[in-house]
């Protein structure tokens, strides 16, 4: 049977590598690898959302809660707005991406992306008939090329994704370039995705009450350490989100999701402590792989960093192997539009296993 065309026509998204296949195509040990290619949190959830897991398990016969308005309610606190600026979705953040495109993309819309970012958007999108038109980051300054934004838009613009801090490169977009583009554009919808905010300790909420063109995506797969049970949410002007409400799966949160999710928004100390240590273990990898004259390491505020590998003699294809060799995951960015095959991404880990990276990546480059 014939898929419809664009499905033909469509690459698919290549994901970070597990520690399973790594452990299996080296023969290695899966306990001892050291995964930095998927942005997560090294220091596993909270205490907290395992126990509500297990206290919950024995109701999974039962149907999830559809409404969410105990963790709506813990979220909005959390975000400092109303409950009616809140939707969740499961499937982490994409599948809030997902309802932003079958509320508001009809078939031949065009939406922007600035290259490199986080490709899922371009994927998903794509599948209701949309068409990505491309702006740049500045590689040479580590930051948007807003004229770039400016000069992509048509009469058939109907979103901007703007990801802060970035993915891959870590940049933060100042707020007032975001408020500039929304107020210019009042008819497009800005979508700023703060994955990784908590990190930047830098968020753009405060704008969803200025301009009802904005909309925020937020994720619990990274800080909040719940990246298995694939939890999002979005924020936005309570007319965008009642709209998106009329699309959402009524039942995409998984009961245990619900349990975990509830549970880690109310263990405050577990979110501060998870934060610390990866801004700590970020400063760490950044100052140890400065120091290395042939990597080209991008200062983030993320959970990550950029690293152009170019003048080590080895692709990023190729440094990636050689690491995996040695139980070293890192993020091979080939892959990414708008970064040619000398560009690696890796993620914060225990202050251990940086020291061990560190180490196994001296031994490689020597």
């Amino acid at each position: 049977m014939k898929a419809r065309k664009i499905v033909d026509e469509m690459d698919s998204y290549v994901p970070g590598r597990s520690q399973d296949e790594i452990a299996e195509e080296f023969n290695l040990n899966k306990d001892e690898i050291i995964k930095l290619g998927s942005n997560e949190n090294p220091w596993g959830p909270s205490p907290k959302a395992m126990e509500a897991i297990k206290k919950e398990i024995s109701s999974i016969n039962r149907y999830p809660e559809s409404q969410l308005k105990e963790l709506v309610a813990e979220i909005a606190k959390y975000s400092s707005v109303e409950d009616n600026q809140v939707i969740i979705g499961g499937d982490g953040a994409d599948e809030i991406i997902d309802v932003l495109a079958k509320t508001f993309i009809d078939e031949g819309d065009e939406f922007i992306v600035p290259l490199p970012s986080y490709m899922y958007y371009e994927y998903l999108l794509q599948q209701y008939g949309a068409h990505p038109v491309y702006a740049k980051w500045d590689l040479d300054k580590n930051e948007l090329d807003v004229e770039s934004i400016f000069d992509s838009i048509t009469d058939r613009t109907k979103m901007i994704f703007l990801c802060s801090p970035n993915n891959p490169t870590g940049t933060l977009i100042e707020k007032e370039v975001l408020a500039d583009i929304a107020e210019k554009n009042p008819e497009i919808l800005i979508v700023i995705d703060e994955a990784y905010f908590e990190y930047s300790e830098v968020t753009n909420k405060d704008l969803i009450n200025e301009y009802d063109n904005i909309f925020i995506i937020r994720t619990m797969s990274k800080v909040l350490g719940l990246a298995g049970m694939r939890i999002g949410y979005g924020l936005a002007c309570a007319e965008i989100i009642e709209y998106m409400h009329r699309i959402k799966p009524v039942f995409s949160l998984t009961r245990l999701s619900f349990a975990a999710a509830l549970n880690t928004f109310r263990d405050e100390e577990y979110i501060k402590e998870s934060i610390k240590k990866g801004i700590e273990s970020r400063q760490y990898l950044y100052e140890e792989l400065s120091k290395i004259d042939s990597l080209n390491v991008f200062p983030s505020k993320s959970n990550f960093m950029l690293i152009g590998v170019k003048d080590t003699g080895f692709t990023a294809s190729e440094l990636a192997l050689e690491l995996m060799k040695k139980g070293i995951i890192v993020r091979d960015c080939t892959s990414f539009k708008g970064l040619d095959e000398y560009w690696i991404r890796i993620s914060i880990c225990t202050l251990d296993e940086d020291k061990k990276f560190i180490e196994i990546i001296k031994e490689v480059l020597s």
